[in-house]
């Protein structure tokens, strides 16, 4: 099982201080933060992709490329690559150069995005994000595994014998999640393909999410990829820790009551008592984590959001080291004595590369 954090590049006052950093100060946090986590022991560091204020991370390749020159390790992903909004052409080649740049050391996560005036600043039409996240995805899908592509959709122009550069490293295409958090259409959508599914639920509760990845799985195997239980499922959350769960929620409280998404809503006790929001011990987050199995089943990777709601860097490097030495260590042993063998791992590169071509290496 894969664990990692995301970040959604955030720009947002510290309400203890009241000071706000830079867009420069968060960009050099967001490469410090993705060192970390690889230095602690974690698998996977994924970014957003947002064009507005208050958010630094419009050019989520940009940034993973420079993080990868500086890891060995770490899986580079992305938390939302907007396929709505961004050409097919255009992600086909960007994420193609990461995947060569960063060796295999990547995927990616398709998704919508929770700004709805990102459409027209592009062009498009939030009325038709469904459609444009569907076609788009079907020309990009041909893009990495086609080398000559005759293409004609609704939402753009004609492609007539193109090839998209670089072609995917190896051969294989970087694996692909679909991230959504209400849209059944996109867990549809992973299925068909065969893709992974990440459910985001960051903000719903319990009994969504399970309806959602069920879905999925159900439809993954309906398409003759598997069993049920055999798809490849992601789950987001979020944790606050401290030794002592008092001092954890006495510390948290300030940023959670002021977060520009949640804050002024639901209390901190609503929130953590209805969604994967854990504050408080270590041991809190590993059982309550332990505890999305029993509605999601067996699955592949674990993401959690540190960064947000104006914690100081110091503050989530403090949040890396407890997860590196205290929580994954157990998660890891608890989650592999639980799945079965026929369940598989998430796929990286180098797993993919073995399938096809046993007899090759991934170059290290």
């Amino acid at each position: 099982m894969q664990f990692g954090i995301f970040t959604v590049g955030d720009v947002t006052t510290d309400p203890t201080t009241g000071r706000t950093p830079t867009e420069h100060e968060r960009i050099e946090a967001t490469v410090a933060i993705a060192k970390k986590a690889e230095e602690v022991g974690l698998d996977v560091f994924a970014t957003g992709q947002h064009h507005n204020p208050p958010f630094i991370p419009s050019a989520p390749t940009t940034t993973l490329a420079y993080i990868a020159a500086q890891t060995e390790r770490l899986i580079l992903s992305t938390s939302t690559t907007l396929i709505t909004t961004t050409d097919p052409v255009r992600i086909a080649e960007d994420y193609a150069t990461l995947q060569h740049l960063s060796n295999g050391r990547m995927d990616l996560m398709m998704g919508r995005g929770n700004t709805g005036p990102v459409y027209p600043w592009f062009g498009k039409d939030i009325r038709d994000g469904i459609a444009l996240a569907i076609e788009n995805y079907a020309l990009l899908h041909r893009l990495w595994r086609e080398d000559v592509v005759d293409w004609q959709g609704r939402y753009r122009t004609p492609l007539q014998g193109f090839t998209s550069t670089p072609r995917p490293l190896d051969g294989i295409a970087p694996f692909v999640w679909h991230g959504s958090i209400r849209s059944p259409e996109i867990a549809e959508q992973a299925a068909y393909y065969g893709d992974g599914f990440f459910s985001n639920h960051i903000f719903w509760p319990a009994s969504h999410t399970k309806q959602m990845v069920a879905l999925y799985r159900r439809r993954f195997e309906h398409y003759g990829h598997g069993s049920a239980d055999q798809a490849i499922v992601g789950l987001g959350g979020q944790v606050f820790m401290r030794k002592n769960s008092q001092d954890a929620v006495r510390e948290f409280r300030p940023y959670f009551d002021n977060a520009p998404v949640y804050g002024h809503g639901p209390s901190l006790e609503e929130f953590t008592s209805q969604t994967p929001l854990t504050v408080g011990s270590p041991q809190e987050v590993i059982e309550k984590t332990l505890g999305f199995r029993e509605y999601a089943g067996d699955y592949q990777r674990q993401l959690w959001l540190l960064d947000h709601a104006g914690l100081p860097l110091k503050t989530v490097l403090e949040q890396l080291d407890i997860l590196g030495e205290e929580v994954v260590p157990v998660l890891r042993k608890e989650f592999a004595a639980l799945k079965p063998t026929h369940v598989p791992d998430a796929p990286t590169h180098a797993s993919q590369l073995a399938a096809t071509s046993p007899e090759k290496e991934l170059v290290p």
